[in-house]
């Protein structure tokens, strides 16, 4: 895992999170220029072989301003109505910025549920990577139109951090009004300290969060330590730069002031764990001696090697995997829905189109969404002689 910055091109896959405050004028509306400027910016990325997914806030405040709605807090209704105005808006003006580069763009209107609840997560995972293998660029802002106080994000920094989780991005870029992270608010204490690199993500540097920036971002740095936590752990790198100036990326290759903050050394255990412990399986998958062998090889677990299935759940519910010998040696996130998956099990991948009238996933759990709770008998029979010794 890379401990140390490296250029935005020698990246795979980033998204980058664009603040309403850079993208709109509470006067002017929307920055033409600015957002041409940063679409060249994403052209040269693309040009170099990156992936680019844009987490693109401004709906509701373009909305506003279309709308010429006064200054001040907006009522859940008047913010909803704003967004509807806003993101027809601000789709139309990502594509025709866009296009000068011939790049497609593509939009994607996210809740909460969508990234939370394992199926509709499966589901906007495989659309977004969709888009990304026929080469356009996703633009993703959360469904603000249908979204209520108490099923949000509330802000676009923990959204983009998702994302970056969901499609395995290996670095996040925030670009709002500040140019990263500081031992205090700057604009409060004339002495605060920036801070280049942040190695981890500790209770003193959570404790340098400050608040929301202006009317039109609801996000302040808080909310950006709380999206490092989440990009972070999942093993994705983040920086924090300043946007204010046009072609803030080509800055931020160029030395411009940002905070970068280091991936955790273990993402895979920090997931893993999550789907292994805190969630309780909703039905098992009984397999046979090849298959375990397979998974216990770093393999998904295909239909074949499936001997039977019980419980009642959907795909993207986690279920346990039980080996040749009884117990439970894997957790996973099921790809298919239990009476799908008993049709196919035992059946060759090739025949799942045939069975089931269209094509499926080749796998029953794919390994990325499996981690295995149960070591192999050599290893257990190894760690009793190591204890004995």
């Amino acid at each position: 895992m890379a401990t140390t910055r490296k250029p935005l091109e020698k990246y795979r896959r980033i998204v980058i999170k664009i603040g309403s405050a850079l993208l709109v004028d509470r006067k002017s509306g929307l920055k033409k220029q600015w957002l041409n400027a940063m679409c060249a910016d994403i052209a040269a990325l693309r040009a170099k072989g990156v992936d680019v997914l844009v987490v693109s806030s401004g709906a509701i405040a373009l909305g506003r301003s279309v709308l010429d709605l006064a200054p001040g807090v907006l009522k859940l209704e008047e913010s909803q109505a704003a967004a509807a105005v806003g993101q027809i808006a601000l789709a139309r003006a990502w594509s025709e910025s866009l296009s000068s580069g011939e790049i497609v763009a593509g939009q994607i209107l996210l809740t909460l549920g969508d990234t939370e609840e394992r199926r509709r997560y499966l589901n906007a995972r495989a659309t977004i990577n969709q888009l990304l293998k026929m080469g356009a660029v996703p633009i993703i802002n959360e469904n603000d139109t249908v979204a209520t106080t108490e099923i949000r994000y509330g802000d676009n920094d923990r959204l983009a951090a998702r994302v970056a989780t969901m499609t395995g991005a290996d670095l996040l870029v925030l670009l709002s009004d500040i140019d990263g992270l500081y031992t205090a608010p700057p604009h409060l204490d004339p002495n605060a300290r920036f801070l280049e690199t942040i190695a981890e993500i500790t209770p003193e540097i959570e404790a340098m969060a400050g608040g929301a920036a202006s009317e039109l971002s609801r996000g302040g740095m808080r909310t950006k330590i709380d999206a490092g936590k989440i990009a972070t752990g999942a093993g994705c790198a983040m920086i924090i730069a300043s946007g204010k100036a046009d072609h803030p990326l080509s800055a931020i290759g160029t030395g411009a002031r940002s905070s970068w903050f280091a991936p955790s050394r273990s993402p895979v255990t920090a997931r893993k764990t999550w789907i292994a412990g805190q969630l309780l399986p909703a039905g098992n998958l009984a397999i046979d001696a090849g298959a375990e062998t397979a998974l216990r090889s770093g393999k998904s677990l295909l239909p074949a090697g499936v001997r039977q299935v019980t419980g009642s759940f959907s795909r993207g519910d986690t279920i346990a995997i039980i080996g040749a010998e009884g117990r439970e040696i894997a957790r996973g996130l099921a790809g298919y829905d239990a009476d799908e998956a008993r049709q196919i099990a035992g059946k060759k991948s090739a025949e799942i189109a045939v069975i089931l009238g269209y094509a499926g996933r080749a796998a029953m759990v794919h390994r990325d969404d499996m981690v295995m709770t149960t070591p192999a008998k050599r290893d257990m029979d190894a760690a009793r002689s190591d204890a004995h010794a």
